[in-house]
């Protein structure tokens, strides 16, 4: 899938954005629920449902998907997987609205094909993974590292 928009660093250009693979983890057991679990900054799908595979929880089918590799401003412009361009690390930085609706229509496009039955919403659980804001969590939150969503 992808999306054209502008990155913080890109001066108002156009960019299409082509997000990478999804790894699905199937239910193991009867699918009662689904969770999508967004990578940190660098990372990709393939690594998380390696580990969830083997967690016990066999009614869930977890989606993985890999961001598009793009260009990091922080980073210099160096290309990396990421949901978002990150300009800087403060609280006063701008957001990359555009990668960040791009990453939500990622996800509800992810979300569109589940089976009806497994998006109840007392079991469905959308969690994001968020190292790019790992500082921030940890100065408001107190060292917390991921956020859920409830559906």
């Amino acid at each position: 899938m992808s999306f054209t928009g502008p990155s913080i660093g890109s001066g108002g250009r156009r960019e299409a954005l082509e997000f990478g693979r999804t790894h699905v983890v199937r239910p193991k057991g009867r699918h009662q629920a689904t969770v999508v679990w967004l990578h940190g900054l660098g990372d990709n799908g393939s690594s998380w449902s390696q580990l969830l595979e083997t967690l016990p929880l066999p009614n869930i089918k977890w989606i993985c998907p890999t961001a598009p590799t793009r260009p990091i401003t922080l980073f210099g412009g160096f290309p990396t997987t990421a949901w978002f361009d990150v300009g800087e690390l403060s609280e006063d930085a701008p957001d990359d609205v555009e990668g960040l609706e791009a990453a939500a229509g990622h996800v509800a496009n992810l979300l569109s094909i589940e089976p009806a039955d497994s998006m109840f919403p007392h079991n469905f659980f959308i969690m994001f993974l968020l190292c790019y804001i790992f500082h921030f969590l940890f100065l408001w939150v107190g060292g917390v590292s991921s956020i859920s969503l409830l559906i």
